[in-house]
Order: structure tokens, then C-alpha cells, then sequence
């Protein structure tokens, strides 16, 4: 059953815009009720410009003052779209792999600067980097460990230079190459 709302008294209304004056909005208002003798409208503060000492975005593990490379953000596809479909399909085979498993991430950087830039020399297209998903399970330690440190360190090392250079598409493999646990990497033609 709905309940009909009768209309306000002109006392009713003169005590609630009274009250409407003093209230101090928390947010803008959804629906704005027109009364007869409308107040003048609240200034609302100006905005103030960040300040001058304002620190710049980073990330971990960043040097500061080092220029960032500009990748193309992760959705934006750089190889041809056929290809692409076929790569996230699984269709295509993978020319060569590596596998980081077990490596340590001084051991694994080198050793994938050194499989890529040799892959790229080759002449090859499309290889595989597996590094594993990660350890599951609880960490129950004091200092809490990051699992799959192979997996989230390798995007950030294909972006840097030698590799990036190099690098036209990178893209997480198809199942039936290692699904979560490895990467696609398309490489440009060498010149």
C-alpha cells in the first residue's frame, strides 16, 4: 500500500526552508527541490592547484630520474589482427621456448635477454617464455613473499631496452602452451 503525501502548509514550508538554509549538503543533491523564495545559491571552493613538490608516479624497483619507456598499453594490438586471433587460439606453434622455472630473477633476466635477442637474430616470429604460475598456498612467514615473482617481473623486463626494441606483441599463451604460466612473445622482423 502506498502512502499519499499531502502537500506542506504554508507554515510547514516557511519552517522547512528555515531548516533547508542552515543544512549543510554531504553531497550533491539527486533531486533538487524548487522552493517559492529560493536562497541564494552556497559558493562552492575553489579548487586548489597541486602543489609544485608533488612527487611523480613510480614503481618499485624503479630508479629515480630514469626515463620510462612508453609502451603501448596491454589491450592495444600491435601485430596483424589474422595472426593475433590465431595466436590467442593456440593455432599458432611457438618456433622456440624457454623455461625460467626454478630460476632464481638474477639468473632468469640474462638468460631471457640472451634467448630473445638470439630468437630475434634468427629471424624467428613467435617464441615461449614459461615461467610458472607461482607457488600456492599460505605464506606464514614474517616478511611476506610475492608468489609467481617470474611471471609478474617479465612484462616489465620486455619493456626495457635491449628487449623492447625487439618486441612487437606480448600476450599470455593458450592453454595448450602453458595457459597462466607462460607468455606469447611475438618479435618484430629483424632488418
Amino acid at each position: 500500500m502506498s502512502r499519499r503525501r499531502r502537500p506542506l502548509g504554508p507554515e510547514e514550508e516557511a519552517l522547512w526552508d528555515a531548516v533547508a538554509r542552515t543544512a549543510k549538503p554531504m553531497h550533491a543533491p539527486v533531486v533538487k527541490r524548487k522552493p517559492k523564495d529560493a536562497p541564494a545559491p552556497l559558493p562552492q571552493p575553489a579548487t586548489q592547484p597541486a602543489p609544485a613538490h608533488r612527487i611523480a608516479p613510480f614503481r618499485l624497483g624503479e630508479k629515480p630520474g630514469t626515463p620510462k619507456p612508453n609502451p603501448a598499453p596491454p589491450s592495444a594490438l600491435q601485430m596483424d589482427a589474422k595472426a593475433f586471433g590465431k595466436l590467442t587460439r593456440g593455432k599458432l606453434a611457438p618456433e622456440s621456448r624457454i623455461d625460467l622455472h626454478g630460476m632464481t630473477l638474477a639468473e632468469a633476466h640474462p638468460e631471457l635477454i640472451r634467448f630473445i635477442l638470439n630468437a630475434h637474430g634468427k629471424g624467428l616470429r613467435l617464441v615461449l617464455v614459461i615461467t610458472g604460475k607461482g607457488k600456492p598456498g599460505m605464506d606464514t612467514s614474517v616478511m611476506p613473499r610475492r608468489t609467481g615473482i617470474l611471471r609478474q617481473q617479465l612484462p616489465h623486463w620486455l619493456r626495457q631496452q635491449p628487449l623492447a626494441s625487439a618486441i612487437l606483441q606480448v600476450t599470455e599463451a593458450h592453454l595448450r602452451h602453458g595457459g597462466h604460466g607462460a607468455f606469447y612473445v611475438y618479435l618484430r622482423r629483424s632488418r
